[in-house]
């Protein structure tokens, strides 16, 4: 049997905390239907315990046996922070050193830590992602590349699994975080029943759920570029056009929608057409050429291959869906 231990700091987000725990009684419970013993222990500690384990104590009570032993798997909850003041205020205060040693020691001895959202950022604080992949919520992505430019950030990734170290994007994505952690531990076909048990489609990827024009928002310049680019997808908008829309040079542009979006120049302008390509495939019976000519691209395999990328399926998926 797994111990999973569960790192609430005080005011961690309700909803990852109740996910741990649900994610991993709906495992046990679905062993249990099949005359099987339970894969995990479930162990809360933190700062936040005491709040944390009023939540989750009716799913996993306590077990005095799990006090002194290691634990198999390190999840950290997220820090209820949604800007980049708030999380570096957050990593400032003293109970973060606390959960630093204990996800130092974790990856020392090889166990497993898992984080989300904006518990990646504490994740990172300690080095371990250093030169690892990971993701984070798409909102925080340009202050998670500024703050810790050693890291491989995939923004685009619901989860990312590096060896012993697992990350997931936005706060529900907590539900996936802890999905991989049955399936490595529990095996792919119990994480499946838990899904399934649980209502949870296949989202592999947070990049169509991400909002480009909150991002955009944070510069007036880059914002006003997005607006102008919106109106004119079908005419081919190219960089340069859309670096002038700014009233900036080419690399001041770059450089302005780097720090507010984390992204390319180029990779901004792919992302506005496969939003709008994505709506379009929602609301109207287009045929995917002619949504691909009113985004700006000739070939719709193009359109075909970013939507695979950036909207995690295929034109038909989405429509569908």
């Amino acid at each position: 049997m797994r111990l999973v231990e569960l790192q609430a700091l005080d005011g961690a987000m309700p909803s990852s905390v109740a996910i741990t725990a649900d994610v991993l009684a709906t495992a046990n419970r679905l062993r249990a239907a099949k005359g099987r013993p339970p894969a995990f222990a479930l162990r809360v500690a933190g700062s936040g315990r005491r709040a944390a384990h009023a939540l989750v104590h009716s799913v996993v009570p306590d077990d005095p046996a799990l006090a002194t032993r290691d634990a198999d798997v390190v999840v950290v909850c997220s820090l209820v922070a949604t800007t980049e003041a708030a999380v570096a205020e957050r990593l400032a205060r003293r109970d973060t050193t606390a959960a630093r040693r204990v996800i130092e020691r974790a990856a020392a001895r090889g166990a497993e830590v898992a984080a989300s959202c904006s518990a990646v950022f504490l994740v990172a604080s300690t080095g371990v992602l250093d030169e690892r992949r990971a993701t984070t919520t798409w909102w925080l992505a340009p202050a998670f590349q500024r703050m810790f430019p050693r890291v491989a950030l995939d923004a685009d990734a619901m989860v990312v699994v590096d060896g012993s170290l697992t990350t997931a994007g936005a706060a529900m994505a907590h539900l996936d975080l802890m999905l991989a952690v049955v399936a490595r531990h529990g095996g792919a076909d119990l994480a499946d029943q838990c899904a399934r048990f649980l209502l949870l489609d296949g989202r592999r990827s947070q990049a169509r759920y991400m909002a480009l024009g909150y991002l955009s928002a944070k510069d007036a310049e880059v914002a006003r570029a997005e607006r102008w680019a919106r109106a004119r997808l079908a005419s081919g908008v190219t960089v340069d056009e859309l670096a002038a829309a700014a009233q900036l040079a080419p690399r001041t542009f770059a450089r302005r929608v780097a720090r507010a979006t984390g992204l390319s120049p180029v990779r901004f302008l792919q992302r506005l057409r496969v939003e709008r390509a994505v709506e379009l495939l929602e609301t109207t019976s287009l045929s995917v050429e002619e949504i691909a000519r009113r985004v700006g691209y000739a070939e719709p395999t193009t359109l075909r291959r970013l939507l695979r990328r950036l909207a995690g399926g295929r034109p038909r998926e989405l429509r569908r869906a």
